[in-house]
């Protein structure tokens, strides 16, 4: 059985710095601006498969559908998607369409409330906010979304996680 975890995550030109080092009586500036979210919908296995889908606005319960019903319909084998307790993936419409995706052999496992730790797929987040992602790629929404991209495009190559250490 193929097992993908899946989730959302947003990335804007208000970049993720968690922590930073300087000089004594040596300020560091980064220029930062309000943008428009660029929000990623990803279903990733342990070995670096990824299927990514990209979007602005809402994660809404049809579009989440419409991700799902795509990836679903590019499985060959029996699946299992992890998922986390979102509103968006226990809404009536979410529901309703588990039982379609059971039938073409893919199936839907809820994680236990309030457990990210346990969606690998959060780890490719923050490797991309926290690593991979260069300061150069906030300059713009443009320079940003195509540095996004990159990393989706070339994930399982250039870009690698290992679940195995």
């Amino acid at each position: 059985m193929n097992v993908y975890f899946a989730d959302e995550s947003g990335f804007s030109l208000t970049p993720t710095i968690p922590y930073g080092w300087q000089q004594v009586n040596q300020p560091i500036r980064m220029v930062t601006k309000r943008s428009k979210r660029l929000n990623i919908f990803g279903l990733m296995s342990r070995n670096n498969n990824l299927e990514a889908y990209s979007f602005y606005g809402s994660a809404t319960a049809p579009l989440i559908i419409a991700f799902i019903d795509d990836f679903v319909s590019n499985t060959t084998q029996r699946t299992a998607i992890v998922i986390d307790n979102a509103t968006v993936h226990h809404s009536d419409e979410f529901h309703n369409k588990i039982k379609e995706w059971e039938e073409l052999d893919t199936y839907i496992f809820y994680l236990p409330r309030y457990s990210p730790h346990l969606n690998i797929i959060e780890t490719l987040w923050r490797k991309m906010k926290y690593e991979w992602l260069k300061p150069r790629d906030y300059k713009n929404l443009k320079t940003l979304e195509a540095a996004v991209d990159n990393i989706l495009i070339k994930f399982g190559g250039d870009f690698t996680i290992n679940f195995n250490s």
